[in-house]
């Protein structure tokens, strides 16, 4: 039994004829009222229809969209639009994404069991069956139930009722199933009864069902084959968020209607079980067969919602400790635990549960916390309460580990997942259109646990670089989404899962962080005290939160703000994109303007009418100043003027708190120019990351010349913060800048003129690599940035690096148990196979070979595509399109090869003769997305035509109609980019 190909209802075929009958003989308007009921399904799910209705006609399937073949085969809805009975339907509750009020779920008790066996795992389904008694309050009288469940087989169903308010009483009445069928579309079962509820009574709804769990598919339940101990082995784990818990039993799946949960697992006796509560009892039952298995049984959770469910199957071990009368058990694979590596995670776990125990006045409020790490977990970790799940690789420290950032990304994530214990666990978020209260606040408070433990953790420059760099990269006006959405622009399941992006995240962290510094850490923490006192156990939207804060803020007479909280956190959330904050300096003049990609005269005035309340704090001579609010489009002010002095300089956005860009005018640009000239440490780090990194968006964007940014380079002689000048290099030296082939008058310019201020900062750190590079540990920042530096080095022909590159390179190969250090270990295996033959080439296909971690193979894989034998890349090539001797199924080889600047040449040739074996191997999307590699440096319509007629062959028909659109958005690019690098090559010329 296989997932259905495409979306259906579970119906009989006896319906199926019935209805065919009717059909032909009935008018269309009775059809459609036939078609209304299914019979309670116990047919296969290849057998299901999209509608609900059986299709008499027998008409095909609408096909899936291209997608490279994948098993098993995910379950996937129809192409819309596509003709089916489904549409006679008449409108109804399941047409509706939200449930409809009629039934609140208050307790679940539910027995999963799934037939994981050991050494009986080689198929890549299994089969569960499962049993859950749903205790409901009605709140209004109805004859139909409706709940979430998809993919599963309905065995029974029944309703008993009305429940007596004592204790539970075998003499209660039932209520007659008259049907039992599924609407797909919005994921539900339907319920015909043959009585109607009352409001206010409880009752209880009696399923029994079937399903298949899926290898590796982590969604819902799945399991995944690994190996420990020298032998292969399964387990199986469980993610339910957003919307999965409804495909592993029937339930009431959205996060307001929370409920408590008695949880049974039944499993084969070589496994132990875990859930969200503590083990409660175990029993024995034997199957048909007489086979033995186990029962364990969990206590009662509290009020959760269904997305937080979570259970685990497995053959682990684990270590523990107690925090505060709470026990912390860390399971892993029985030779992690033996190394030590899962150590550093149990060391810092229960005191990151304490210090926000302390930082909230809100206990812990269960009794264990499980952690568990999977060998491979595609969500990185998710919060269950009570049973955290991790990928291991983000939970676990290896040997190797040591002079990396694993600590820190290890610290980061337990953090955010253990805050997920107050914001999203305790207090839940009423739909998942304000899914940033829990994902937002979790992140923002990463930080703050970090600073705790670490005093001399850098909390600003740290977070610019994980939070704030990436989503101000990303958000705009017009195509970002906002934080907080509407629920009536929801239409479909599957838009949930497409608000766990940046926005959620790095933009929600943001907010909360600028919310932080505009009232003050204690404003802030005490308004979230009472938020999370008020609605424990409880749900809560985005407005709860502003009226917390504004009674905070009510209470006391120091933080005076411009406007209600509401109305200046709304239009931040609300609205897409953020500000530009541009100030004259002369005049005190300042203004906002929403930021647009690519700016264009008046574009402001035509497309985007909204403002924002801006926080602004600021400094002046290095000293901090008053905080001052625009709330208006425009505004002046005085104290912000600055004289002719070369001592007088402003800088807007004290530690980059606030959520905007700042823009200067000319003099206020040119007077931070000069500060820099003269005195860079007068200007603290995080500002002189936030100037760089500004102005070169802001002249990428058309709100300040190129020249302005380009100013900003000259004192980097002086510059000895890596980070910062991790920050110029990423918006310098950029991918395009680097393939374009064209830049030749540009190379010998930039090099100089680098190589020139990037000596000193490359001395220090070459230093530390030769002669201590474990003191890189503890500098997280350096991590973070040493990849850049080491490779623009190179890449500008720095001696000393392409020198220091091959020593790496030489004593690896000689000694490969002598790691290279890992935050250079990709530029140095690039550089070592660009400069070597093909015996170096092999020794790294033999290394791919003996690896089993996907980040290590992935790593070798792109570092083979850095040869400049063009025999040797055609050789990989091959070896990739032909699945020999080994199939490099991490990652698309061809693509890898195309963006190296031999490779694309190579690849072009190579797709001559063997276009359809690599449409076979990839599928044909990875042939378009080739001709957008090949052709990334186009420039001419002339290009775009022969780059069309090169792969017309190759494409299908739907896909010639996209590309010439693509190829045209890409030469607009690279002739805009032509005309900055030619500004950027005559400003180099005139500097160096």
């Amino acid at each position: 039994m296989g997932p259905p190909s495409s979306s259906g209802f579970y119906v009989s075929r006896a319906v199926a004829l019935l209805l065919a009958a009717l059909a032909a003989a009935l008018l269309l308007a009775l059809a459609v009222l036939a078609a209304l009921y299914g019979r309670c399904a116990r047919v296969q799910p290849s057998d299901l229809h999209h509608s609900g209705v059986p299709d008499a006609a027998s008409s095909p399937r609408g096909t899936q969209e291209e997608q490279l073949p994948t098993w098993p085969p995910r379950p996937t809805r129809e192409p819309a639009g596509t003709a089916t009975p489904g549409h006679w339907r008449p409108p109804g509750p399941w047409d509706q994404l939200r449930l409809p009020p009629w039934l609140v779920p208050l307790h679940y008790e539910l027995e999963l069991w799934p037939r994981l066996r050991p050494n009986e795992f080689q198929s890549p389904t299994l089969s569960f069956t499962g049993r859950v008694n749903i205790t409901v309050r009605c709140t209004a009288a109805t004859a139909r139930l409706l709940l979430h469940s998809l993919f599963l087989d309905c065995e029974s169903a029944e309703v008993r009722g009305p429940l007596s308010s004592g204790p539970r009483d075998g003499a209660v009445g039932r209520v007659p199933v008259d049907d039992v069928w599924f609407a797909f579309d919005m994921q539900y079962m339907v319920l015909e009864l043959g009585a109607t509820l009352q409001p206010g009574s409880r009752y209880e709804l009696q399923l029994s069902f079937s399903g298949l769990v899926y290898r590796d598919l982590r969604e819902g339940l799945f399991f995944s084959i690994y190996t420990d101990q020298g032998e292969r082995r399964a387990l199986l784990a469980s993610q339910m968020e957003p919307t999965f818990a409804r495909s592993v039993f029937p339930c009431f799946d959205e996060p307001a209607l929370k409920a408590t949960f008695n949880i049974t697992i039944i499993h084969h006796p070589s496994y132990g079980a875990l859930s969200n509560m503590p083990k409660l009892g175990q029993s024995e039952k034997r199957d048909v067969n007489g086979s033995v298995w186990t029962v364990t049984t969990f206590s009662t959770t509290p009020h959760m919602p269904t997305y937080l469910v979570a259970l685990a199957i497995c053959d682990y071990d684990h270590v523990s400790r107690t925090e505060r009368g709470q026990e912390i058990r860390i399971w892993a694979r029985k030779d992690a635990i033996a190394n030590g590596n899962a150590a550093f995670a149990l060391n810092i776990t229960g005191p990151i549960f304490s210090f926000l125990e302390d930082l909230f006045n809100i206990s812990y409020p269960l009794p264990k916390t499980d952690i568990i790490a999977l060998p491979t977990f595609d969500n990185s970790a998710m919060e269950n309460w009570g049973l955290l799940i991790f990928d291991e690789s983000l939970l676990l420290m290896q040997p190797n580990d040591q002079v990396t950032d694993k600590k820190a990304v290890i610290s980061f994530i337990l953090s955010h997942e253990i805050g997920h214990q107050w914001f999203g666990n305790l207090v839940t978020m009423n739909w998942w259109n304000d899914i940033w209260l829990k994902e937002g606040f979790a992140s923002y408070f990463e930080f703050g646990v970090i600073n705790y433990f670490n005093p001399k953790f850098r909390r600003n420059e740290v977070f610019f670089s994980n939070i704030l760099h990436h989503v101000l990269s990303e958000d705009h006006a017009l195509v970002s989404r906002a934080v907080s959405l509407k629920v009536e622009n929801f239409t479909e399941t599957s838009e949930i899962n497409e608000l766990f992006d940046l926005f959620t995240y790095n933009k929600g962290a943001s907010l909360a962080r600028m919310l932080s510094s505009f009232l003050n850490e204690n404003v802030f923490i005490s308004a979230l005290k009472s938020y999370l006192k008020t609605f424990s156990y409880s749900n809560a939207e985005q407005d709860d939160l502003w009226r917390h804060f504004q009674m905070v803020v009510d209470d006391q007479s120091k933080i005076l703000l411009p406007a209600p909280v509401k109305s200046i956190m709304d239009r931040w959330t609300h609205q897409s994109g953020f500000p530009v904050i541009t100030l004259n300096v002369s005049t005190g003049a300042m203004k906002q303007e929403p930021f647009y990609l690519g700016k264009v005269k008046n574009q402001t005035l035509l497309t985007h009418n909204d403002t924002w309340i801006v926080p602004i704090l600021w400094i002046k001579n290095g000293i901090t100043q008053s905080l001052v609010w625009l709330d208006k489009s425009s505004k002046i002010f005085p104290e912000m003027q600055v004289s002719d002095s070369d001592h007088d300089w402003v800088i807007l956005n004290l530690n980059m708190t606030g959520y905007y860009r700042v823009n200067y005018d000319n003099v206020g640009w040119k007077k931070l120019k000069q500060q820099l000239e003269k005195d860079p440490k007068a200007i603290p780090v995080i500002h002189r990351l936030q100037m760089i990194d500004d102005a070169f968006s802001l002249s990428k964007n058309n709100y300040v010349e190129i020249e302005t940014a380009l100013d900003l380079t000259k004192y980097l002689a002086e510059e000895d913060e890596i980070i910062v000048w991790y920050a110029v290099l990423v918006n310098l030296v950029t991918k395009d800048l680097v393939f374009d082939v064209n830049n030749y008058d540009m190379y010998p310019l930039l090099k100089k003129y680098l190589l020139k201020r990037l000596i000193s900062i490359w001395n220090m750190y070459s230093t530390v690599i030769r002669e201590n590079v474990a003191a890189l540990q503890d500098d997280y920042l350096a991590l973070v940035a040493l990849e850049k530096l080491f490779e623009t080095a190179c890449w500008l022909g720095l001696e000393d690096c392409l020198q220091l590159s091959r020593e790496l390179f030489k004593h690896w190969t000689n000694h490969p148990g002598n790691e290279i250090p890992y935050p250079i270990k990709s530029v140095v295996l690039c550089y070592g196979v660009a400069f070597g033959s093909d015996e170096e080439w092999d020794f790294l296909l033999n290394m791919y070979s003996n690896k089993t971690k996907e980040e290590e193979r992935i790593q070798l894989t792109y570092a083979m595509s850095c040869s400049k034998d063009p025999w040797i890349l055609h050789r990989y090539l091959e070896y990739a399109v032909t699945a020999a001797p080994f199939t490099f199924n991490e990652t698309n080889i061809m693509e890898v090869v195309a963006e190296s600047e031999v490779g694309r040449y190579i690849v072009k040739d190579f797709l001559i003769n063997n276009w359809q074996a690599v449409s076979e191997r990839y599928g044909t999307q990875s042939l378009v997305n080739l001709m957008y590699i090949i052709g990334r440096t186009i420039s001419t319509d002339l290009q775009i035509t022969e780059l069309q007629q090169f792969f017309g062959n190759m494409l299908e028909e739907h896909q010639k109609l996209t590309v010439r659109a693509k190829l045209q958005t890409i030469k607009n690019k690279n002739v805009e980019n032509k005309k900055r690098n030619a500004r950027m090559t005559a400003w180099l010329r005139k500097n160096t």
